[in-house]
């Protein structure tokens, strides 16, 4: 089915699709690359410490995914606001 065909039907357009994609298959290929990358530039030389900065860099990084995928983000930001305001 062509594009244009789906527009005629008066189908939906969205990036549901696309975004269950990306987070099935890149989110997961990335998290491998960025293991192997680290596990090959700071295991093999004994620098445990500096691969375990790294490591805290990535868990947040990946908190920070998590916040955006799942949308508590605004959950999260309300509960901050909150605290300031009362």
């Amino acid at each position: 089915m062509t594009a244009l065909t789906l527009v005629a039907q008066g189908a939906e357009l969205g990036t549901h699709n696309l975004r269950t994609w990306m987070l099935d298959n890149v989110v997961p290929l990335l998290l491998l690359a960025v293991a192997v990358l680290l596990l090959w530039l700071g295991g093999g030389r004994g620098d445990n410490a500096g691969v375990m900065r790294r490591v805290g860099g990535v868990i947040i990084a990946l908190g920070v995914i998590g916040l955006a995928v799942s949308g508590a983000g605004v959950n999260l930001g309300t509960w901050i606001a909150n605290l300031f305001s009362g």
